[in-house]
C-alpha cells in the first residue's frame, strides 16, 4: 500500500507539471488557432535562463523567477507572435505546422548555441529535499509548489477565458476574426497576450521539471510530447479534460515505474513510451473533422508536370553532375558527398507524400532508420538483396502506420507520425536482441550496427560509389516524375486541393492515402539503407525524431513539390556541416539555420528551387550567354582539377559563375524589352492581347492553366477539340479569361 501511495503522489506531482505545460498549448491553440510545436523548446529556454540567473550569476531564486517568468518569457511570446505567427492566422494548416516546427528547430539550436551541451549544469529542486508528510508519504516542497501552480493556473485561465473581457476577445477572434474586430476587439493584441501567457506556462513547466530530467536540451524540448497527450485528451479546447489527461499520463508513468519489471528486455524502457502510445490512441479515438473543401491561398502553389524529354535530360544532368563531382573530390570528400546524395534520396520520399498529396509526415528519418537496420542485418557484405528487403519491409510498416491515420490530416497527422517516431526513439530502437519463438529480432544491439555499402559490379572506389548513388537518385527522380504524370498523381493533387471534391468524384481517399504513405515509407527505407552504407555504422541517434524535422523543413524550403526540393534538403543537411571544417565559427550558425530558414521560407509553397528556376529562365532564352556560362563552369571545374581551387572557394566560384550568367541574362533581356511590356508568369492577360511565348517568363505552361492565367491559343483549342473528339473549328476561338485570383494546382 505504501508503494501505491508513493507512486500515486509521485504521479500527481508529474501530472501537475504536465498540466501546466498542456494548459499553455491549449491556450495558444484555443485563442489563435495555431498549435505550438515549439512549446517544449520555449520551456527548455526558460529552464536554462533560470539556471543562468540563479546558479551561474548567483541571483536569488525569487528574483530569477520574476525576471524569467515576468519579463523574458512574456517578451519571447510577444516576439514570436509579432515576428513569426502573425502572418499565419489565415494561412493553410500545412504552413502553420511547418513554420511552428521551424520555430522548434530554431529555438533548440539557439539553446545549443548559448548553452553548449558539453558543460555540466546541476539544477536542484526548490527548497532542496525538504518534504512534508501526506498520508504517511513524504512529499517534497518542490512537488507541493507544482500542485499549487497547477491549481492556480487552472483557476486563473478559467476566469480569464470565460469571465474576463480579454479572454472572451481571444476566443471571439478565433471563431470569427472580422466580426470580432467589428465589435471592437483587437485580435493582434489578444494574440500577443495569449502567446505571452503560453510561453510563460511553458517556462514554468520547464523550470519545474528540469531538476528531475536534468538540463538537457533535447530531453526538455521533447518532454512536452508527454503534454501533447494531455492536451489531446482535452481536444485542445477543454481545460478540465486537459488536466484530467495530465493526471492520467502522470499516474500511468508513476505506476509503470513502480510495478513494471526492469529486468525484462521488452519492458525495461517501456514506461518512456507510455505517453507516446497514449497520444497515438487518443488521436485515433478523437472524432475527426469533415472532409475539407478547397481553400483560397494567398500564394499559388505550383506542382509542375514535367515532360518526359525534359525529365530525362534533368536525370542525365544529375548523373553528369555526379560524374564530374567524382572527378574533383578525394576519397574522404567523396564520402561526404555520398551522404548528401543519400539524404536527398530519403528526401525524395517526401515529394509524393507531402508535395503531391499534402500529407505531413514527421517520421521519414524513422523509416530510413528501419531501412538501415534491415540493410545491416540482411545485406551482409553489401548484398543488394538487403536493399530490396529494406524497401519491402519498410513499405509494409508504413502501411501499418498509415492504417490508423488515414482519417487524420493537418496537426493530427503530424502528431501521429511524430508519436510513431518517438515510439521508436523511446522504446523500439533501444531494445536489445530478443527472440519471438525461434526467430531472433536484432535492432541496434548494444548501441550501433555496421552497415555495409551495397556491392555493385564495377564500383571499386568512393568516387565510383558516388556515381552509383547519383544514378540511383536520377532513377528515383524519374519514378517521382512518373507518379506526377500518372492518373494516380492527379488523384494525389486532387486530394491535396480538396478531399471533399475528391470523394465526391468517386476517389477512394483512404486507399490513395494508404498507397502513397506506404510507397513513401518504402522510398525512405531504401534511401536509409543506402545512407547507412555511407555512414558505415549507425545508431539510434542517427535517425532520431529530431533528425526528421530538418528533413521536412529543408525539403519545404527547397520546394517540396519537386525533386529539386529533396536535392536542396540533401545539400543543406549534408553540405552545411562541411563548412564547419573550414570555418569552425559556422557550427553555431548551422544549429539555428535550418529552423530559421523554415520560419522564413516555410510560408512559400514553391521553395528555393522554383525561385532559382524563375531567376535562370532568361538565361535559357539567351543561347550565347548560356554557352558562355557553360564555358565558365567548365573553366572552374578545370581549375579544381588543377588544384588551383579547392573546398569552399571552388564551391563559391561555381555558384558565382552560374549566378553571374543568370544576372547578365536578366539585364540583357531587360534592355532589349521595351519598358512596360514584360509579363510576369501567372499574370492574367486581357482578352484579345497577342502575346508570344517569349513574352512570358515560363512559356505557355500546362494546358490545364489555359483560360485561367492566360487566354486560350489556337493550338490549345485544337488540342482540346482533338481530345474531346470534336470537329475542327472554322475560326479561332475567342480568348477566354478567368477572373483574376482563380487558380488550382498545376
Amino acid at each position: 500500500m505504501d508503494q501505491f501511495l508513493q507512486a500515486s503522489i509521485t504521479g500527481l506531482a508529474t501530472a501537475a507539471i504536465l498540466a501546466v505545460a498542456a494548459s499553455g498549448l491549449v491556450l495558444t491553440y484555443t485563442t489563435t488557432g495555431i498549435f505550438n510545436f515549439a512549446h517544449g523548446a520555449v520551456g527548455m529556454l526558460g529552464a536554462f535562463a533560470y539556471w543562468q540567473l540563479r546558479f551561474e550569476w548567483g541571483w536569488s531564486a525569487p528574483l530569477a523567477l520574476v525576471v524569467v517568468l515576468g519579463v523574458l518569457a512574456p517578451l519571447l511570446g510577444v516576439a514570436i507572435e509579432r515576428v513569426v505567427m502573425r502572418g499565419l492566422y489565415d494561412a493553410p494548416e500545412t504552413s502553420r505546422v511547418v513554420v511552428s516546427i521551424g520555430l522548434l528547430a530554431a529555438l533548440l539550436g539557439l539553446g545549443l548555441w548559448v548553452w553548449p551541451p558539453d558543460v555540466a549544469r546541476p539544477l536542484v529542486r526548490f527548497w532542496g529535499n525538504e518534504s512534508v508528510a501526506v498520508l504517511g508519504v513524504a512529499v517534497t516542497w518542490h512537488d507541493v509548489a507544482a500542485f499549487a501552480t497547477a491549481i492556480g493556473l487552472a483557476v486563473g485561465l478559467r476566469l480569464l477565458l470565460y469571465r474576463a473581457r480579454p479572454g472572451v476577445a481571444m476566443r471571439a477572434a478565433v471563431d470569427d476574426r472580422s466580426l470580432a474586430m467589428l465589435n471592437g476587439a483587437r485580435p493582434h493584441r489578444s494574440a500577443m497576450l495569449a502567446w505571452a501567457i503560453g510561453c510563460t506556462t511553458a517556462a514554468v513547466a520547464g523550470i519545474l521539471v528540469a531538476p528531475s530530467v536534468g538540463l538537457s536540451h533535447v530531453n526538455l524540448t521533447l518532454m512536452i510530447v508527454n503534454a501533447y497527450a494531455a492536451a489531446m485528451i482535452g481536444r485542445l479546447r477543454n481545460l478540465p479534460m486537459t488536466f484530467l489527461g495530465a493526471i492520467l499520463v502522470g499516474l500511468l508513468d508513476a505506476y509503470a515505474l513502480a510495478y513494471l519489471p526492469t529486468d525484462g528486455i521488452l519492458l525495461a524502457q517501456f514506461r518512456f513510451a507510455i505517453p507516446v502510445i497514449l497520444l497515438f490512441v487518443v488521436l485515433m479515438a478523437l472524432p475527426q473533422g469533415r472532409l475539407r473543401g478547397h481553400s483560397t491561398r494567398a500564394t499559388r502553389e505550383i506542382v509542375p508536370r514535367p515532360p518526359w524529354l525534359g525529365s530525362l535530360a534533368t536525370a542525365a544532368g544529375f548523373v553528369v553532375a555526379g560524374v564530374v563531382t567524382a572527378q574533383v573530390v578525394t576519397g574522404p570528400d567523396a564520402v561526404s558527398v555520398q551522404k548528401i546524395v543519400a539524404v536527398a534520396i530519403i528526401g525524395l520520399s517526401l515529394v509524393p507524400l507531402v508535395g503531391f498529396a499534402g500529407q505531413l509526415s514527421l517520421c521519414q528519418m524513422s523509416f530510413a532508420g528501419i531501412g538501415a537496420v534491415l540493410m545491416a542485418h540482411h545485406g551482409h557484405g553489401g548484398d543488394p538483396r538487403g536493399l530490396l528487403v529494406a524497401a519491402v519491409v519498410t513499405g509494409v510498416i508504413g502501411a501499418l502506420v498509415a492504417l490508423p491515420t488515414v482519417r487524420m490530416a493537418g496537426i493530427y497527422l503530424a502528431l501521429a507520425t511524430a508519436a510513431f517516431a518517438m515510439l521508436l526513439d523511446q522504446w523500439i530502437f533501444g531494445l536489445r536482441d530478443f527472440e519471438i519463438g525461434s526467430t531472433t529480432i536484432r535492432i541496434f544491439g548494444t548501441g550501433s550496427v555496421t552497415v555495409d555499402p551495397v556491392d555493385v559490379p564495377g564500383v571499386r572506389s568512393e568516387q565510383d560509389m558516388l556515381v552509383f548513388l547519383s544514378i540511383v537518385f536520377a532513377l528515383m527522380y524519374l519514378l517521382v516524375v512518373g507518379v506526377r504524370r500518372s492518373t494516380f498523381g492527379q488523384r494525389l493533387l486532387a486530394l491535396k486541393d480538396s478531399p471533399a471534391a475528391s470523394a465526391t468524384l468517386g476517389i477512394n481517399t483512404t486507399v490513395v492515402k494508404l498507397v502513397v504513405f506506404s510507397a513513401s515509407a518504402a522510398m525512405a527505407g531504401f534511401g536509409g539503407a543506402l545512407y547507412g552504407g555511407t555512414l558505415g555504422a549507425v545508431g539510434p541517434q542517427s535517425f532520431a525524431f529530431v533528425q526528421s524535422l530538418p528533413l521536412l523543413l529543408l525539403g519545404v524550403v527547397g520546394g517540396i513539390g519537386t525533386a529539386a526540393g529533396a536535392l536542396v534538403a540533401g545539400v543543406l543537411i549534408g553540405g552545411l556541416p562541411l563548412l564547419i571544417d573550414v570555418a569552425p565559427w559556422f557550427e553555431n550558425v548551422n544549429r539555428v539555420l535550418p529552423g530559421t530558414m523554415g520560419i522564413a521560407l516555410g510560408r512559400n509553397p514553391n521553395g528555393i528551387a522554383h525561385s532559382v528556376r524563375e531567376a535562370l529562365a532568361p538565361l535559357r532564352r539567351q543561347p550565347v550567354l548560356l554557352a558562355g556560362t557553360a564555358v565558365g563552369v567548365v573553366a572552374v571545374v578545370a581549375l579544381r582539377l588543377g588544384d588551383v581551387l579547392t573546398g569552399g572557394p571552388f564551391a563559391l566560384a561555381l555558384v558565382g559563375e552560374v549566378a553571374a550568367g543568370g544576372l547578365a541574362a536578366q539585364l540583357l533581356e531587360a534592355r532589349r524589352r521595351p519598358a512596360g511590356t514584360e509579363i510576369p508568369a501567372g499574370t492574367p492577360i486581357p482578352a484579345g492581347t497577342a502575346v508570344s511565348d517569349e513574352d512570358r517568363d515560363d512559356g505557355p505552361g500546362p494546358l490545364e492553366w489555359a483560360g485561367v492565367d492566360r487566354p486560350f491559343t489556337d493550338d490549345e483549342v485544337a488540342t482540346l477539340d482533338r481530345v474531346l473528339g470534336l470537329s475542327p473549328r472554322a475560326a479561332p476561338a475567342p480568348a477566354l479569361v478567368a477572373a483574376p485570383g482563380s487558380g488550382g494546382d498545376r
